[in-house]
């Protein structure tokens, strides 16, 4: 696991700002901080290189797109073994249809979100990328009916930083 960076107020709150919009110039993030744009810059370039900073996403609508059903599949690999799985994993994310791939414990291995056309795009989905795979022995399907996003990733209040 990667050793957790050290970030003060003015870090968590640029962070919060970017995270709502990553579109916002510099000066306008350095404004709303209340730094100079200069040390701005220098703090997000920090954030960068450190790697709490990953990228910047476009986020698109499905719906828009002509993949307005989304659903979670649950899927089981048997025999659950590396050399089944490197090949399971990049052939699913290499599908238009998957948005992410979860690995877990329990007992799936696979939680796959995806958003496809509709019901009988996602039944081709399953019959045809999933379980036509020998190594595929079990795929649970459940429709999204709505999401919604969260607030800000940000690191945990220790109890020395709570008021």
């Amino acid at each position: 696991m990667a050793d957790s960076v050290v970030l003060d107020p003015v870090d968590l709150h640029l962070l919060r700002l970017l995270q709502n919009d990553a579109r916002t110039t510099y000066r306008d993030l350095a404004a709303q901080v209340g730094v100079a744009p200069s040390t701005c810059l220098d703090r997000v370039t920090r954030l960068r290189r450190s790697g709490v900073i990953l990228g910047h996403r476009l986020e698109l609508d499905p719906a828009k797109l002509g993949r307005g059903l989304e659903a979670l599949l649950s899927v089981q690999v048997r025999p659950h073994r590396r050399e089944l799985v490197g090949p399971f994993v990049e052939r699913i994310r290499a599908l238009p249809e998957s948005r992410t791939v979860f690995h877990l414990t329990g007992p799936d291995d696979y939680l796959v979100h995806v958003a496809v056309a509709d019901m009988a795009d996602l039944q081709r989905l399953v019959l045809d990328e999933f379980t036509a795979h020998r190594e595929v022995a079990r795929v649970e399907t459940r429709l999204i009916f709505q999401q919604w996003e969260c607030g800000p990733l940000l690191p945990p209040v220790s109890s020395a930083q709570s008021p």
